[in-house]
């Protein structure tokens, strides 16, 4: 099983822009992309939840496994 990030489709579905979303969570625009790529090896929960926040979505609908 591998767990994969939908962050590009959660954020093409609320017509926004990785550098805004960035700027709503304080992380970096490269974090960003990172995550939509799903290069990185975890996730802080602070994070993940303000991401939830900013995007009005779960975490089931950003990570999926597959």
């Amino acid at each position: 099983m591998q767990i994969v990030v939908r962050l590009d489709v959660m954020l093409a579905r609320r017509k926004m822009k990785s550098r805004i979303l960035a700027e709503k969570i304080g992380i970096t625009e490269q974090n960003v992309s990172l995550l939509k790529s799903g290069k990185v090896k975890g996730i802080r929960f602070e994070t993940l939840a303000k991401i939830c926040e900013v995007l009005d979505c779960q975490p089931g609908d950003i990570l999926e496994v597959e």
